[in-house]
């Protein structure tokens, strides 16, 4: 699920991966990368994509056949080892009035080819009101 700016911390922070996306994907049809090579996305992110990812009106740029679709994964205080995998605003929401700080991370994968790569990080924002009440 992609998120808006909105919810970062200020607008600052955001890591976008667009530029490598680009690079790899010209790579790809030079046909010095192997589809093959990018088309290994883990059985669980497929799964994601196609179950609870945010349909995205981005072609597949491999396969070319259907969208990608867009997973976040939220890393951060008390939540498991390997992540949560945020399927809606409200999950934002309780991770925000937490008061901790979390990252997460938007991945495109395409559910028909498993081509799948990371488009950009972002930190989750915590509203002023608790940043505020957790310092005094």
């Amino acid at each position: 699920m992609g998120f808006s700016v909105d919810m970062l911390r200020g607008g600052t922070g955001v890591v976008d991966h667009q530029l490598s996306r680009r690079s790899l994907l010209n790579e790809v049809k030079r046909g010095r990368v192997s589809k093959d090579s990018v088309c290994d996305a883990h059985p669980e992110l497929i799964r994601a994509a196609r179950n609870i990812g945010e349909p995205s009106k981005t072609i597949c740029p491999i396969c070319e056949e259907v969208n990608v679709a867009l997973v976040t994964y939220v890393f951060g205080h008390g939540l498991p080892k390997n992540g949560k995998c945020v399927t809606d605003r409200s999950d934002i929401v309780k991770l925000q009035r937490t008061g901790h700080e979390y990252t997460a991370y938007v991945v495109e994968a395409c559910p028909q080819c498993r081509w799948h790569h990371l488009l950009r990080v972002l930190p989750i924002a915590v509203p002023k009101r608790t940043r505020t009440a957790a310092k005094g």
